[in-house]
């Protein structure tokens, strides 16, 4: 049974085709990966069926009554709340029926006759929908869930605004599974979760009754828990059976069926325009190029095959040689108390570390010590005098939102020319209009894609990149770790995704809780 129809789905952004007539029927109980390339408008077709955004045409046809949960990770909490205050909230619906109930209780104390018989009736249906929902067990299962996602390790009664973004993440996707809506929608969910907790969540959705759509880059991730794929692409929604590696196999024939078939037409319709150009002018044969002229209006053009612009990362090595490129001796991190044991490492010029560990337990705290945005509580830390750093940070942050990609890219090299300029944002896959577009209407891998970019430019001896493949589509991904397997200096790194980081560094180091 279909709880979800789209028909005729149109919509633009930024001058561009994301979705052009398209249509989908999502069933309940599907379990549905959303893939695409960077930019494709995966996260606008998300927000359209949440209803967070309006399509410019087509209908949406929800089943009545669809109660819908959707994982916005740039949402506003409470921050005065706990923890435990803001899962429960997961539980409202299950209040008011207590509420509804209670009221019946001490209306039935006066109620005689057929009106007693009624309220019984009627009280006795919500008991039976609060004991199936286990109302009066609730803690324990908040705490099933949200233990599974980790939330326990920074405890059920901090308060929210002490939380840091990794933690916040894991909070609001506990409490979306905890609502179990008819359709919850997942964008990037293992973007903030450590290794244990993907493979829990995997478990957890492997086991879930109701309808999901989940966007993910990690392929891995897809592979479990996707049965269905839906693919955005020519400004298409498709819907392929399996999991991602099967929606592969059928992408590549159905894609050439799709370009054989658009060279056709664009022939047909460079045919017919020829026609109607040669003898529109022409008194005798001016009729049958008008003709023509309705048939070539009458043809519904395809839109152009979506090319995969190759990804290419180069990072520029200033060459340094030395056994002691770090060396941290009882590092104490944090902000205010001290949050992972004491840091000692000796880190050489050709080393390649990962780092791991729980979200929130200060990995990103500790990146940030030896880069001295923060400062360190004790101990010592020291670089080579001749130490170069290429950084990328995991916040998508720019300092002005509002400039195209173009300048923030020439703010960052002045003397580059228009050409070299064009150049290398085109290497990492952003061209034409991408390229004038305000960084802010970018996509979270077009802004990575752009934050690499300027690295690439900036000659470094070690790379500090924290969790960089959060928001790459796969062909970047991989594009990534090749300039990495290629690179000649240092690297830490710090990522959830073992197989990206596996091949690429020698030591692992797993950071816990002081």
């Amino acid at each position: 049974m279909s709880i979800l129809e789209i028909k005729g789905l149109t919509h633009r952004y930024d001058d561009r085709d994301l979705f052009v007539k398209s249509d989908l029927t999502v069933n309940n109980g599907e379990h549905i990966g959303v893939v695409g390339l960077n930019g494709a408008g995966k996260s606008t077709f998300i927000n359209i069926i949440a209803g967070k955004l309006v399509q410019d045409d087509g209908e949406i046809k929800r089943q009545q009554n669809l109660r819908i949960g959707y994982l916005d990770q740039h949402a506003t909490l409470d921050k005065s709340l706990t923890v435990m205050e803001y899962l429960r909230g997961a539980f409202t619906h299950l209040d008011k029926i207590n509420e509804r109930l209670e009221k019946m209780y001490e209306d039935m104390g006066v109620a005689e006759g057929d009106e007693l018989d009624r309220l019984i009736e009627k009280s006795a249906k919500l008991q039976e929908q609060l004991d199936d929902a286990g109302f009066y067990d609730l803690e324990s299962q908040i705490k099933r869930v949200a233990n599974g996602l980790g939330v326990n390790k920074f405890g059920y009664e901090s308060i929210i605004g002490n939380l840091s973004g990794g933690e916040r993440a894991k909070l609001m996707l506990s409490k979306l599974l905890l609502e179990g809506q008819d359709l919850t929608l997942l964008d990037e969910p293992t973007n903030f979760l450590d290794v244990e907790h993907v493979d829990w969540l995997i478990k957890y959705l492997n086991g879930y009754k109701k309808t999901f759509l989940v966007i993910s880059h990690d392929t891995v991730f897809l592979n479990e828990v996707a049965k269905t794929i839906v693919s955005i692409e020519n400004g298409k929604i498709r819907k392929f059976s399996g999991n991602y590696d099967q929606y592969l196999v059928q992408r590549e024939i159905l894609n050439k069926q799709y370009e054989d078939e658009y060279n056709r037409q664009q022939a047909e319709i460079k045919k017919l325009q020829d026609y109607i150009d040669r003898n529109k002018a022409r008194a005798s044969t001016a009729g049958m190029a008008n003709s023509r002229k309705k048939m070539l209006d009458r043809i519904e053009v395809m839109a152009k095959p979506l090319v995969e612009h190759d990804c290419e990362f180069f990072f520029p090595y200033l060459e340094l040689n030395s056994k002691d490129m770090l060396v941290t001796k009882d590092l104490k991190v944090g902000y205010t108390h001290q949050l992972i044991p004491d840091v000692n490492l000796h880190i050489g010029s050709q080393s390649k570390i990962w780092i791991r560990g729980t979200n929130g337990v200060g990995k990103t705290t500790l990146i940030k010590t030896l880069l001295r945005k923060i400062s360190m509580l004790g101990g010592t830390f020291l670089f080579h005098p001749a130490t170069k750093i290429g950084y990328i940070e995991q916040d998508l942050n720019f300092e002005n939102g509002e400039l195209p990609a173009y300048s923030v890219y020439q703010n960052a090299f002045p003397r580059a020319s228009q050409k070299e300029i064009r150049s290398a944002l085109a290497k990492v896959g952003i061209i034409g209009e991408l390229a004038t577009k305000p960084v802010k209407n970018l996509s979270g891998g077009e802004m990575m894609r752009l934050k690499l970019a300027i690295m690439c430019q900036t000659p470094s001896n070690i790379l500090i990149l924290d969790e960089p493949t959060n928001h790459l589509d796969v062909k970047a991904k991989r594009a990534l770790k090749t300039a990495i397997e290629n690179y000649g200096g240092a690297l830490i790194l710090v990522t959830h995704e073992p197989d990206f980081a596996e091949g690429i560094c020698q030591v692992t180091i797993d950071i816990k809780e002081k």
